[in-house]
This record gives C-alpha cells, structure tokens and sequence, in this order.
C-alpha cells in the first residue's frame, strides 16, 4: 500500500494541498477584515466630509467611491496572497475601466463638474444665474445636472458639464445690484432742473442705497433729444420693483415741472416736379401727358 501512495506521489500532494489551503485561509482573512477596514474607513471620510460642511450628497459620492477603490485594492491583494498572478487582472481591470470611460464620457463630464460645483460653490440653491444660457433661480444641484427656475416658472435641467463649461452670472451673490434707466429731455429744457428732480426721487426712496450713492448724468445728445443716465444700487429684492417705480416717479415729475420726454422726431423733404418749360428742355426730364 505504501508502495502505491509513493508512486502516486500522495506525500507531495498532500504538502501542496495543505501549503494552497494556507494560501487560500490567509486569502480569505484578508478579504474579511479588508471588507471591514474599507467600510469603516469610508465611514469616517464620509463624517470627515459632512464635518467640514460638505453637501451631503457629494459626501455620500465620495464615500461610495473611497469604498470602491479600497474594495479592487483589497482584490488583488487577496488574490496575490491565495498566489494567484495579479497581472492579468489588473490589465483587465484596466482595460474594462477604459472602455467604461470612453463609453460615459458625456455622463462622465457631467460627473466631474458635478463635483466641482458642489465643491466650489459658484451658486447656492435660491440664488438668481444665468448658467449655460438660462436664466433662473436655482433649485437644486446635484452629480449630473443643475435645476433652475425661469421667470415664467418653467423648470430647465442644465448638465453641469454646460453650467461649467461656460460664464456663471450670479445675479445676487453679492447682496446688492445697479438698475440703470435712460431718460431724454427736450433741448429746450433745464438739464440741471432735471437732474436736481431726479436726485429729489433718491432721496425720497429708502429703497435706493447712499452707499454706493446713486446718480445722474448726461449720456449724449441724441437727434431728438438730451439723453439722461440714471444710476442707483438696491438690495437684490427691492432692484426690480425700485427700478420700476422710478422710472414711473421720473416721468410724472418731469409732466409737473414741465420737462418734456420729446418723441423721435424725423425730417422728411418733399421734391416738387419740375416747371413745364424745364422738361421740354431737359431730355431726361418726361413731358407732362398731351391733353385729350
């Protein structure tokens, strides 16, 4: 019997059984404890991120991708401990990744962006932008796209990989904004009596802020009349509504005072045909018609 097992070679197979069945124990106490470490580990990014006033949802991103890239490094580890050859794995991990890349590269601009504008806050939800073309007040932002909305209260979803890859205006990051309104007065009227009238309005609204202090000046001297410019800052909620009823106030003192707003005025020249005796001089000129 013993001759049997020694030519089947049942000493060597045992030692190679029980050297794999090592490799492939110590494989899987790698893989368990590595599976813990890289949750707890993500765990603690995800709170570090929360801690550090991070959006929640890019949090959780972050999170799941910390836990994703741990989870292919604990792989191959695991897979080099059980002596399994790595390299081939890792090229087609590689290789996989790639193609996942090239097929999502749209989705994975988006991605990207989505990212840094979480990150770097160029906008906050309630905030009134124009990004990629629309203009709105932004709702919400997340991983992919960017919700505003418009002023008639439709809603735009805008990929963020076009919200980043163009200006951002952000219309009341500041807390203040400037309305402009151009006036014209008759070249027969006062300049300085409009102008006085005008800084009259700015200080009866409260609305209209001293600092920056508001303003009127001449713009230019247009064909029908003497352009005003008037200038003034708000808060960002009072700029429409102030803008407006200035502009209302401006006309109705300028009727009081007798400051003329003149209409377009064109000048139009009438050419008269030319005497009888002048065409029958002139071959260019057409003979009036023969009478019947």
């Amino acid at each position: 019997m013993n001759d049997f097992f020694d030519s089947i070679g049942f000493e060597h197979f045992t030692q190679n059984l029980s050297h794999y069945g090592i490799k492939i124990g110590l494989a899987l106490l790698v893989v368990v404890v590595g599976f813990w470490l890289a949750a707890r580990i993500s765990n603690v990014g995800r709170r570090a991120l929360e801690r550090a006033s991070v959006d929640v949802t890019l949090a959780l991103f972050l999170r799941n991708v910390i836990y994703g890239v741990l989870i292919a490094l604990l792989i191959v580890q695991a897979m080099g401990v059980a002596g399994i050859p790595t390299a081939p794995f890792v090229a087609a991990l590689g290789a996989a990744g790639l193609a996942i890349g090239l097929a999502l590269n749209g989705s994975l601009s988006n991605l990207a962006w989505g990212v840094l504008l979480i990150l770097f806050r160029p906008f906050r939800v309630g905030d009134y932008v124009l990004v990629g073309g629309v203009e709105g007040t932004v709702q919400s932002v997340n991983l992919m796209h960017t919700y505003l909305v418009m002023g008639d209260n439709r809603e735009a979803v805008v990929p963020n990989a076009k919200v980043g890859g163009d200006a951002i205006i952000n219309f009341n990051r500041r807390g203040t904004r400037r309305f402009e309104i151009k006036v014209g007065i008759g070249y027969g009227d006062d300049i300085g009596k409009a102008m006085e009238t005008v800084r009259e309005l700015f200080a009866a609204d409260p609305r209209i802020l001293n600092d920056p202090a508001p303003g009127v000046w001449t713009e230019a001297l247009g064909d029908s009349s003497v352009n005003l410019v008037i200038r003034g800052w708000t808060k960002v909620a009072d700029m429409w509504e102030t803008q407006t009823s200035l502009l209302r106030k401006v006309k109705e003192r300028f009727d009081a005072a007798g400051i003329t707003i003149p209409y377009p005025q064109s000048e139009i020249r009438v050419v008269s045909q030319p005497a009888p005796a002048e065409s029958a001089t002139n071959p260019l000129v057409p003979s009036p018609p023969a009478a019947k």
